[in-house]
Order: C-alpha cells, then sequence, then structure tokens
C-alpha cells in the first residue's frame, strides 16, 4: 500500500520503504495501543550532528526543498489514508503487564 502511494514521488527522491524499526520515534506510542503509526525516513545528513536538538538547531539550517519535497509527501499520505475505504491495517496489541503490587 506504502509503496503504491510513494510511487508517484520517485522523481522527487523519496523511493525507499521499509518495515525496519529504526526506534526512538513519535509513532511508537500509537503502535503501543494498537493504533496504526509509521514514520518517514530521514536524509541523515545532518540528524547526528551537533545542532540536531540543540541551540543550533534553528531554522537557518533549514533546507527548503527538503521541506517541500516532505511536505507533498506527508500531504499525500494523509489524503490517502483519509479516504481508504478500509480501516489501516493493525499491529496487535502487546500483551497487558502484569499488575505490580502497591508501595506502603
Amino acid at each position: 500500500m506504502f509503496e503504491n502511494w510513494l510511487a508517484p514521488f520517485r522523481d522527487l527522491g523519496a523511493t525507499h520503504v521499509s518495515i525496519r524499526n529504526t526506534a526512538g520515534t513519535d509513532h511508537l506510542s500509537f503502535d503501543a495501543v494498537g493504533l496504526p503509526g509509521f514514520q518517514f525516513i530521514q536524509d541523515p545528513l545532518e540528524y547526528q550532528t551537533r545542532t540536531h536538538h540543540s541551540n543550533m538547531d534553528t531554522y537557518d539550517h533549514l533546507v527548503p526543498a527538503d521541506l517541500q519535497q516532505a511536505s507533498a509527501v506527508v500531504a499525500s499520505f494523509v489524503y490517502h489514508a483519509a479516504n481508504r475505504a478500509e480501516m489501516l491495517p493493525r499491529k496487535p496489541l502487546p500483551k497487558p503487564r502484569p499488575a505490580q503490587p502497591a508501595r506502603p
């Protein structure tokens, strides 16, 4: 499904669909409660640098072409997801954790 949704953006460089979990992303909280969550893999060129999540992580480091490409892809995915006849597939819910005894 995602490969079909992504296909029109190949000429913009959006080419890869993966089931690999890259960890530490905001979609994990959705997965944890049975809601479909997914992420977009970004170009790691400037991701693990000294500027990422620092006081140097400012608007002047943004790449306009990257923002334009990402916003087009994300908008298209939202459109397709919202207009599907069926619900998006769900992952199985995690098994409940045993209750912890109350602390005195």
